[in-house]
């Protein structure tokens, strides 16, 4: 059965309603500007959460915008520094998926068009209102006629488009959610990345803070193996809100307590502590799904060292009074956990691989015994995959590979390689 992805753009193809960011630009001058981006913020939410119509709240927010084409040009460059973070790193799904992706908004495709065709979506799968301009480039309405510019203006379109197949519809607001109301569509995803409304969390058949997490639901192509919303990022001890912030903008599901406990740990994938909570080697080893320590401060003792690395758990670790240490912990364990890379580890061996496009990174951790690395090298023979990158470094507790292989295998070869004798730890990266 075909399937089609119905993406709204507002708040959700990029993190920023496209109108408000318009009216910031071209009302800047005017000494009344805060009250009118209020009204017109007003406006967008309360159409957003269904308190008012949409065709009432668009023609109030187009009045009030004295926009014109220089500022659209304006705003077109603003906007594609805005698009959402799991849809930017997602940008080879939409180009697979060409035929099958439609941006159905209530915005205008005077913007629209020029960012999310970038991004491989073919202009004919662009659903959006038009702007109507006078002779000196001044925006003075919109095309009535056009059915995104009225009250359930979605379901209208796709009433209209009578697509046949398997629709999926992902949005943040209410509009987008009455197309499933509408029973036009599958599944309705709320995505929350940008915004979590709650009126429209509450009706979605999903919630999706990300493009990755919906991608994963549904068992579809993405840059990234597993979202990173489900990895929960455990938070003990004095840890600088600058540091968490980084986190959090990447997706990580932050998780504070005030001591290390079993129960937290053995759920975590990353470990924030600092110099005065630190987990023993025993916590280390009952903590099948950790991956990673970033430790405020320096490590107790090089037998925390060992057992995290015997344990294939990597620690990267700064000095306390550094004022780095905020910035430092989190992009290092970010460059862990993205590209697999071990620099300025305190137990790991050092390994900087360049990121390759088109293919799969899998990571392979093991005891450094002789014959890893050829065992590995033999799944994918036998499997006929094609290795186009290959890095093997080690120290002498462990060997620690990654492998870029060709696209398009069987994932029976991941079971395989996790398989290996003395593997301590295996993940598919991206």
């Amino acid at each position: 059965m075909e399937q089609y992805f119905i993406i709204d753009f507002d708040s959700t193809f990029t993190q920023v309603e496209a109108l408000d960011e318009l009216a910031r630009i071209s009302l800047k001058n005017r000494p009344d500007a805060e009250d009118v981006y209020r009204q017109i913020e007003e406006y967008t939410n309360a159409s957003m959460e269904g308190r008012l119509s949409f065709s009432e709240s668009l023609a109030a927010r187009v009045r009030l915008l004295e926009a014109d084409r220089d500022h659209l040009k304006q705003l077109i460059s603003h906007l594609k520094k805005k698009v959402s973070t799991s849809f930017s790193r997602n940008s080879n799904f939409f180009k697979t998926h060409a035929d099958n992706v439609l941006i159905v908004s209530g915005g205008f495709k005077e913007f629209i068009t020029p960012v999310v065709t970038e991004y491989h979506i073919k202009k004919e799968n662009i659903y959006a209102n038009t702007f109507e301009f006078d002779e000196d480039g001044k925006i003075i309405g919109y095309d009535h006629d056009n059915p995104l510019s009225q009250e359930g203006g979605k379901v209208k379109l796709l009433r209209e488009m009578n697509l046949q197949g398997e629709i999926f519809g992902i949005g943040d607001g209410y509009s987008d959610f009455q197309l499933k109301e509408s029973g036009l569509i599958k599944r309705f995803f709320a995505f929350t990345e940008n915004i979590a409304r709650k009126s429209v969390i509450e009706k979605a058949d999903h919630v999706t803070p990300s493009f990755d997490e919906f991608l994963y639901i549904n068992k579809l192509p993405r840059a990234i193996s597993y979202p990173k919303n489900r990895i929960k990022c455990l938070v003990v001890g004095d840890i600088g809100e600058e540091a968490l912030s980084q986190m959090q903008k990447e997706g990580y599901n932050i998780r504070h307590r005030e001591e290390i406990e079993d129960k937290y740990l053995q759920e975590a994938g990353v470990l924030f502590c600092d110099e005065a909570h630190q987990p023993t080697p025993e916590q280390l080893a009952a903590a099948g799904r950790l991956k990673v320590i970033g430790c405020f401060g320096r490590v107790q003792g090089r037998k925390l060292m060992d057992a995290a690395c015997e344990n294939g758990i990597i620690i990267f670790d700064d000095p306390r009074n550094n004022p780095r240490n905020l910035d430092f912990i989190p992009k290092r364990v970010m460059a862990f956990m993205n590209e697999g890379r071990t620099h300025m580890s305190c137990n790991f061996p050092d390994l900087q691989p360049p990121r390759v496009s088109n293919a799969h990174r899998l990571i392979h951790i093991h005891k450094n015994v002789p014959g890893i690395l050829a065992k590995i090298n033999e799944v994918f023979a036998r499997h006929n995959i094609n290795i186009v990158g290959e890095f093997l470094v080690t120290n002498p507790q462990i060997g620690y590979v990654i492998t870029d292989v060709n696209t398009g295998y069987d994932t029976q070869v991941l079971d395989e390689l996790k398989a290996i004798e003395h593997t301590i730890k295996f993940r598919l990266l991206y």
